[in-house]
């Protein structure tokens, strides 16, 4: 069976990768800070597909705990066919509103951590000749939002870059780019679901379901919903000083 790795697992968009890929006979290595959580998830994985579920307790910021992440990627004896790097979390206050230490967290789970799975997981994908990386960004890469929207424009250009250099070997890397979805993201960050217009919202399922059949045909990006490939696309051309009056969106 293909074993795929996923980040933040326990809820949201990590928890219907979870079950979406057990439905379809993934073997599961499951990676959150919570490890009760974790279990409960693994222990419905197993019961409900019959496929086998790791866990791994691990907080993505601390670097002494995501070395365990990487050394697991990097097994070649159970090698991962599927990096999912969904992880991540927001901060509701601007820049100077939040605490040093608390954007440094937040780069170092959506960043760092991206940077160094990816590594650890593609050179064993490099060598079998193949493999698949899904990062999870966001729209508000395309967006002037703060320190979260360029740490995912990182995402975007690293996802961007890596599917050309490494789909010559077999590797296909897709970034997912989703929108306000109905999550716990936002819950987490003390914001309601009255903080952007309904129509913005996404279904959680509905979202993996299409990033799982962009990425096995090989899209570089997965942008789900017409609504938003229209967002992205007027980025584009709309200047940043208007842009930058929306950035408020999503935070009340």
């Amino acid at each position: 069976m293909p074993r795929a790795l996923v980040t933040g697992p326990t809820a949201g968009i990590g928890h219907s990768f979870a079950v979406q890929l057990a439905e379809r006979g993934h073997d599961l290595v499951l990676v959150a800070r919570d490890e009760q959580r974790l279990a409960q998830v693994a222990d419905e994985l197993r019961d409900r597909f019959g496929v086998d579920v790791e866990v791994l307790a691990a907080d993505l910021a601390d670097r002494d705990q995501l070395v365990r992440v990487e050394q697991r990627l990097a097994d070649r004896s159970a090698p991962v066919d599927l990096l999912v790097n969904n992880a991540g979390f927001g901060l509701k206050g601007r820049f100077l509103d939040n605490d040093v230490a608390a954007e440094t967290a937040m780069l170092d789970v959506l960043v760092t951590a991206v940077v160094r799975l990816m590594h650890a997981a593609l050179g064993p994908m490099v060598e079998r000749g193949h493999g698949q990386v899904l990062n999870v960004s966001s729209v508000a890469a395309f967006l002037p939002r703060g320190s979260y929207s360029a740490a995912k424009a990182y995402v975007n250009k690293l996802g961007e870059w890596a599917a050309a250099e490494y789909a010559p070997h077999g590797v296909t890397v897709t970034t997912l780019c989703p929108g306000f979805v109905r999550t716990e993201f936002h819950e987490r960050m003390q914001v309601g679901q009255d903080s952007a217009p309904d129509f913005l919202w996404l279904d959680a399922d509905d979202l993996v379901r299409t990033a799982l059949a962009d990425l096995e045909q090989g899209k570089v990006y997965s942008i789900p919903s017409a609504r938003y490939k229209v967002i992205t696309g007027a980025a584009r051309l709309v200047p940043r000083g208007v842009l930058q009056r929306f950035q408020s969106l999503g935070r009340k």
